[in-house]
């Protein structure tokens, strides 16, 4: 039995999960509401203030979405309470990034700046000019925009110049040396 998928998932005050047909699964909180269609065979019993997702066999398959499926739920549930952010960090000489009204502003040695919009499924936040926190209630999308943001820039592993994750660390190299005589 999969460690994961047999947890039960405790569901907070305030927070509403309604599983529908064909396991479309919503739920409400106090930061907003997301919707998701999890695979149709897993079985999601709400009971209470405890959610379960049971596996209809012990096939292949519906061992590998048990687990899968419970963790998707759980950051439904999560995200509605708490959300997610994820914080990038700027390196590197006159690289840095401006928050005016809802754009974020980037200069990262190009000829033009890079510019982002919040919308109303993520917000990113400059708190100075070398970092940004993205932040949302969906762990999907905010990870995939910070992996955008990311992209624009990567770290190179001689000086460290770009835009990395703030636990990441970048293995650095060593520079060319001297020519031997």
């Amino acid at each position: 039995m999969s460690r994961i998928g047999r947890m039960p998932i405790e569901i907070p005050a305030g927070v509403e999960v309604k599983v529908g047909a064909n396991n479309e699964v919503t739920v409400k909180g106090p930061k907003g509401t997301l919707t998701n269609t999890l695979h149709k065979e897993m079985k999601i019993v709400v009971e209470g203030n405890q959610a379960v997702v049971e596996r209809p066999s012990d096939a292949k398959e519906h061992r590998a979405l048990h687990g899968l499926t419970r963790s998707l739920l759980n950051n439904m549930i999560v995200g509605v309470t708490n959300g997610f952010e994820k914080t990038l960090e700027i390196n590197g000489v006159g690289y840095r990034c401006q928050k005016a009204g809802k754009t974020l502003t980037l200069n990262l040695g190009y000829s033009h700046p890079v510019t982002f919009d919040d919308t109303d499924d993520y917000t990113l936040e400059a708190p100075n000019p070398n970092t940004i926190i993205v932040k949302g209630i969906d762990k999907q999308i905010v990870g995939q925009i910070a992996a955008v943001i990311r992209e624009k820039r990567l770290p190179e592993p001689y000086k460290g110049k770009g835009i990395k994750y703030s636990d990441e660390v970048i293995r650095r190299k060593e520079g060319k040396t001297g020519a031997k005589k």
